[in-house]
């Protein structure tokens, strides 16, 4: 990764970082009761934070845990306010220099890289091998409950490769490690069919830093794909894996050394759903289905919006919620369905999507 990066903690402790720190993390936020009592003693907190990073006291603090279940369900653990500025003062700083490292066609939490970007991508790359007159295949990667996995001691290993500054190692250990919470799951295990979790694996899903070092830690399976196996259509949003190829033999090559890859130097392992198939069938790939010719929502997508929508609409007519709400989302979903063919299923959804609350005196609807 190049030569050490030294002294690099007096930047992310600076108060002008942690300022603009406090700046993101209060975005769309700021009339929660937690961030009103940070901002009414703004300057005071920001100093508080500093002189416990420049002493090295700083601890995190409690996560509050709950369950969330879009596209599964998922355990997600939120930080204090207090600990999220902390947590955008180390992104700020850090995340630029990772970006730099990472392959082109690495998406999910890169600015400019999102979702569309990554499905538009691959759906060239279909159009293109299908105008080719061998058959191609797709292999899609499935890694095992990646975050719950994610090993302590590689994560810091990585790190450690590009930094050399004591203090900014201190700082990621006492959050990667967490003395009072763990995350780590036991292979094939859910989150809630274990009492106790593991102290040395998996990271907080929901934590700002976890998604820097999920990228961070399969740059690592990214550069070995390139480097060594030289794979040319080969596209990761996170940890969702998608390689294309003409030989479905070179494709199980590409699938065991991927594995061994992964159990060897990152300590992962891939799930029953890791498949090779023809790009005919169509790729499920980050919400959409992909083939050479078009691109659908995934049902379970479809869906759940569906569902959210209805919730909207009866939360809505009950007085719960405001117009602008319901517009935020109504427009978020028209804005997934542009990039797929989806004109049937807008009408389907949207054709008789009518709001009108009990209480209207106007009738409008």
């Amino acid at each position: 990764m190049g030569k050490y990066i030294k002294n690099i903690y007096q930047e992310i402790c600076s108060y002008e970082n942690l300022h603009r720190a406090y700046i993101n993390a209060r975005k769309c936020k700021r009339f929660r009761d937690e961030v009103l009592r940070f901002t009414n003693d703004l300057e005071d907190y920001l100093v508080e934070i500093e002189n416990e990073l420049q002493s090295r006291t700083y601890q995190v603090g409690g996560y509050r845990e709950f369950y969330i279940y879009e596209p599964k369900k998922r355990l997600i653990m939120a930080l204090p306010f207090k600990d999220r500025v902390v947590q955008w003062a180390i992104y700020q700083v850090l995340n630029p220099i990772f970006q730099k490292t990472y392959i082109s066609h690495s998406y999910g939490c890169i600015v400019g890289r999102g979702t569309h970007k990554a499905v538009e991508k691959l759906s060239y790359w279909l159009h293109q091998v299908n105008r080719k007159p061998q058959k191609y295949y797709y292999l899609k990667l499935d890694i095992s409950k990646y975050f719950y996995r994610v090993d302590h001691a590689v994560l810091l290993e990585i790190i450690g490769r590009k930094f050399k500054d004591p203090d900014l190692m201190w700082l990621l250990k006492t959050i990667v490690e967490s003395r009072d919470t763990y995350f780590g799951l036991p292979l094939g295990a859910n989150p809630d069919e274990v009492k106790e979790r593991l102290p040395d694996k998996g990271m907080p899903i929901g934590n700002l830093t976890s998604q820097m070092f999920a990228n961070l830690y399969l740059n690592e399976l990214d550069q070995y794909t390139k480097r060594q196996l030289r794979i040319h259509y080969y596209i990761r949003y996170m940890d969702d894996i998608i390689i294309l190829a003409d030989d479905k033999k070179q494709l199980h090559y590409y699938k065991e050394a991927i594995k061994e890859f992964l159990e060897t130097k990152l300590k992962l392992n891939l799930n029953r759903k890791t498949a090779i198939r023809p790009i005919s069938l169509g790729i499920e790939f980050i919400g959409y289905r992909l083939w050479p010719t078009h691109i659908k929502l995934r049902k379970a997508t479809a869906l759940k919006m569906k569902r959210r929508l209805k919730q909207v609409r009866e939360l809505y007519n009950e007085g719960k919620i405001d117009f602008e709400k319901v517009n935020a989302t109504v427009q978020s979903y028209l804005g997934v369905m542009k990039h797929c063919n989806s004109h049937s299923l807008q009408n389907k959804i949207f054709g008789d999507y009518v709001l009108k609350r009990s209480s209207d005196d106007d009738g409008s609807e």
